[in-house]
């Protein structure tokens, strides 16, 4: 028997399941709070994103909402999203042209980093360069993303597509979701380094900044699709455990 080719939007709720389910297993998420999303093909505007009071760890394909961010009574509806879910995506997916994919999240490590006064990812490893000046840092926390607040974040991110949301968490934007992923996955590995360096009480070694921004721009020019290629050996590893996440 033939199987059909899945539709890009088929896809796109595959993949992001995957990362909820994956996200969990890696200790990263927060009860049932934070939250992804990914635009459906068209003009950027309509996107999934997780269900209300739903784990990470139990979110299924066919679970994910369809939201439109332009539907001002998106909250009035019988299924309706978390209110910092609607808040945050639908202002980024609304204002924000190329965010794709939206992750947002309080892991433990860049939410540590977020809450110092010095908040610099400062280059000291190739994790840590990956992100050398690429880093968009807020440090007007007003509350929890709701109304005003969730307007104000699409205005931080400038050009930078990681932003480290000052006395709050983390966002990553990016133009698929195993990117986005794989930035996250990063990020949160980059601040671990980081904050241990920091527990030792020895002084930082930073590299310089022109080896520092070689690093980075190696990571950009790669050479393959290692985000995908990432994506799909998480998938392959949760389809041998359990693959309920494509149902």
């Amino acid at each position: 028997m033939t199987t059909q080719p899945l539709t890009a939007m088929q896809q796109s709720r595959i993949e992001l399941a995957a990362c909820f389910r994956w996200t969990a297993k890696m200790g990263m998420h927060e009860s049932i709070a934070n939250h992804f999303s990914v635009a459906v093909p068209g003009n950027g505007q309509q996107f999934l994103c997780n269900p209300q009071g739903r784990h990470f760890s139990r979110i299924k394909a066919s679970e994910l909402l369809l939201l439109d961010a332009n539907n001002p009574s998106t909250m009035n509806q019988a299924n309706a999203p978390d209110p910092t879910t609607w808040a945050i995506h639908g202002a980024l997916h609304r204002n924000v042209s190329d965010a794709h994919c939206i992750m947002h999240l309080h892991p433990r490590y860049a939410t540590a980093l977020a809450c110092l006064k010095d908040k610099t990812l400062y280059p000291i490893d190739q994790n840590t360069m990956r992100f050398y000046q690429r880093v968009a840092i807020d440090t007007g926390y007003d509350g929890m993303g709701l109304g005003n607040e969730a307007e104000r974040l699409t205005q931080c991110m400038g050009d930078k597509r990681i932003l480290l949301m000052g006395n709050h968490g983390v966002l990553v934007i990016a133009s698929t979701v195993a990117q986005c992923f794989d930035d996250m996955y990063y990020f949160e590995r980059a601040c671990r380094t980081l904050l241990d360096c920091y527990a030792t009480g020895q002084t930082l070694d930073p590299a310089n900044h022109e080896v520092a921004e070689k690093t980075a721009q190696q990571w950009q020019n790669y050479g393959f699709d290692f985000g995908q290629q990432h994506l799909n050996e998480l998938m392959a590893m949760l389809d041998k455990e359990d693959g309920s996440y494509r149902l």
